[in-house]
């Protein structure tokens, strides 16, 4: 497949909480190797919408196809929900790794479990990218011992060993110390440069306008606006994006 193939395909999709209509008919898709920063204010439904792409939350409504996987139905055969959970590595808010298991423990378990790895060959997977995040000395560290950055780049790393083909980031530096949030973003900005699919919900606007192709703007479940991402974070049409990104001082080139 080439760049111009979208990996995923969303058509009107809808999301319920109870009477809370958090979804309200998004409409879009991700092409191959491309990277999207979702923006908007909290609660603007953001992070479900990247929530659906995993089939972390299912959809109400609506068509929704990741890397040729339909998850549209209100249920998905098991294989298929494997094999997606292998190709989509997402990233949290929260780093999400186990406090009782060394850094090297965290990185192998999936490996081991879900794709049948060695323990040998997904030591060598985990120091490949223990290295390739600047962390290769933290391997039989744990947790408690890493600064949240370092936490982060763990949890970006252990999600690389599964070799995904699209990575999803939920507010990756929301978490983090001021300081620390610049060493988390090199790391995924190395990452686009050697052309992983990324959609990536931030609030980090220089981020979103330098390494982002496109930006998805959303605002109360539906897209405001969406376009080229220097174009629009730069030139805002709608005067609520223009409203937001003020609120942000991003608008401050």
């Amino acid at each position: 497949m080439n760049n111009s193939t979208p990996t995923i395909i969303f058509e009107n999709i809808q999301k319920n909480f109870g009477s809370l209509k958090v979804l309200k008919g998004i409409t879009g898709e991700i092409k191959r190797g491309e990277v999207v920063a979702v923006i908007g204010s909290s609660g603007c439904g953001k992070s479900t919408l990247l929530r659906c792409f995993n089939r972390l939350e299912s959809i109400d409504g609506g068509s929704l196809i990741v890397n040729g996987i339909n998850l549209s139905r209100p249920t998905v055969d098991y294989t298929q929900l494997r094999q997606l959970r292998s190709q989509v590595g997402m990233v949290f808010q929260q780093f999400n790794l186990f406090p009782h298991l060394s850094v090297l423990e965290n990185m192998t378990l999936a490996p081991r479990k879900v794709l049948g790895k060695t323990p040998k060959e997904s030591a060598q997977l985990a120091a490949l990218y223990l290295e390739k995040v600047g962390l290769y000395e933290k391997a039989y560290a744990y947790p408690e011992q890493l600064s949240g950055g370092q936490k982060q780049r763990v949890a970006i790393a252990r999600s690389l060993c599964m070799n995904p083909q699209i990575m999803l980031f939920d507010e990756p530096t929301s978490a983090l110390d001021p300081e620390l949030v610049g060493e988390v973003l090199q790391v995924m900005q190395q990452l686009a440069a050697e052309g992983m699919t990324m959609v990536v919900v931030t609030h980090e606007m220089q981020f979103a306008r330098e390494v982002a192709q496109r930006v998805i703007f959303l605002d109360k479940g539906v897209v405001a606006e969406q376009g080229v991402a220097y174009d629009v974070l730069t030139n805002p049409q709608s005067d609520r994006l223009n409203i937001f990104l003020s609120r942000l001082n991003a608008r401050a080139f």
